[in-house]
């Protein structure tokens, strides 16, 4: 019949057509704008990267440069009154609620000079993708009542909510509110899922905020990555080529010789290292002094554990009073506590000269060595065997 367009699709199919096309949109944010253009882990063949950004004309009226410059300030500002789209500061429900309309205000000139470098300003982009941003989700609009008729108003309306709802509110929001976190970055980025399917890999947002220069987002063996999954078809196919994916620091067995490879190792992996030293000191010594703790203390075990590890400038005040008095009353938690800052002030510290990181990780070894808590001188020993070159 004619109001079915010129396809006349079933039901199933019709769906199924819809989230095929929404899937499309998906892989074309997450791959093109976010991995190639945003933080250039990716290089694209220049056909692909245009029928990504063809694509995003039609579905999302999406301008790369800006797309590219706001989420570049996000990184350079997250978690503070100048992060365009932050939930801690903004509050979820407005993150979630209006996330494309504080993608637009703050599209301002200023920060499309600062951020948007390295974007395309070719003449199809200053003719027909700026100059003309609404034809392209008009133009589709008239294509979907082409090809399904009536359908196509709902078809098209689907394709118009999903990147708001889905990249800018629920990424952008939810990511910065609730889930897991594998590492402990300095702002709030989590987890919102180990399968990243839906979003294209975008669920796994604490590892690319830990690791914003990665090309791939998963990080554990649980984690699925499909943004990933594509870019490995692409690069079968020669047309991308993914950058920064392979860790440079390598765990050398049997290696004790701590060197400037061992520094700069240990800094490249900073993240991972302070994983390993929640789970191979911080824990294990919290359940040695569990049944030493005051019965004031003991109940707030579970809050305690998390606090030891958290980023320290995302600790509340009230928060940080509970862990000082639970530090106060054990000192092996003292001593693990303070030795984990004192190994992150490693890289935290600017212009230091590399024999002088050198001889600031040789003194930590030998303190962690020296002080009779089993766990912190097993990873000292592990720590010495980092290096930049894998194993023979």
């Amino acid at each position: 019949m004619w109001y079915n367009g010129l396809l006349d699709l079933s039901v199933m199919q019709l769906i199924l057509v819809a989230l095929g096309l929404t899937h499309v949109t998906i892989i074309s944010v997450t791959l093109y704008l976010h991995r190639h253009s945003a933080h250039n882990s990716l290089d694209l063949h220049p056909v692909l990267a245009h029928f990504f950004r063809f694509w995003l004309w039609l579905t999302t009226a999406t301008n790369t440069k800006q797309w590219t410059a706001i989420h570049r300030k996000h990184h350079a500002k997250c978690e503070t009154e100048d992060d365009p789209h932050s939930p801690v500061v903004l509050g979820i429900r407005k993150v979630l609620l209006q996330g494309a309309e504080l993608y637009d205000e703050a599209g301002t000139e200023e920060t499309l000079q600062k951020y948007g470098q390295r974007t395309p300003e070719d003449w199809i982009e200053r003719n027909l993708y700026s100059r003309h941003k609404m034809l392209g989700i008009q133009l589709m609009a008239v294509i979907d009542l082409m090809l399904f008729g009536v359908n196509g108003i709902w078809i098209w309306a689907l394709q118009m909510m999903w990147i708001p709802v889905w990249a800018a509110g629920v990424v952008n929001g939810i990511g910065h509110f609730m889930g897991y976190r594998n590492f402990e970055c300095a702002d709030n980025a989590r987890n919102i899922s180990p399968l990243g399917l839906l979003i294209g890999g975008e669920e796994l947002h604490n590892n690319h905020h830990t690791y914003p220069n990665s090309s791939k987002l998963s990080r554990r063996w649980y984690e699925v990555d499909i943004g990933w999954g594509y870019i490995r078809l692409f690069q079968a196919l020669r047309l991308a080529t993914p950058k920064g994916y392979r860790p440079i620091a390598h765990h050398v067995p049997g290696k004790q010789d701590v060197d400037v490879e061992t520094v700069q190792a240990i800094a490249n992996n900073r993240f991972d290292i302070m994983r390993q030293y929640r789970k191979r000191v911080m824990e294990p010594v919290l359940r040695q002094q569990k049944s030493l703790m005051d019965d004031e203390i003991r109940p707030r075990y579970r809050k305690i554990r998390r606090l030891l590890s958290r980023e320290i400038t995302l600790i509340k005040p009230a928060e940080k009073e509970h862990l000082e008095s639970a530090l106060e009353s054990n000192q092996a938690l003292r001593q693990i506590y303070e030795m984990s800052h004192e190994l992150q002030a490693l890289w935290r510290r600017r212009g230091v000269k590399p024999q002088e990181k050198l001889q600031a990780l040789m003194q930590w070894c030998r303190e962690a060595e020296a002080s009779g808590i089993r766990y912190l001188e097993d990873f000292a020993t592990h720590l010495r065997a980092y290096s930049l070159r894998p194993a023979a």
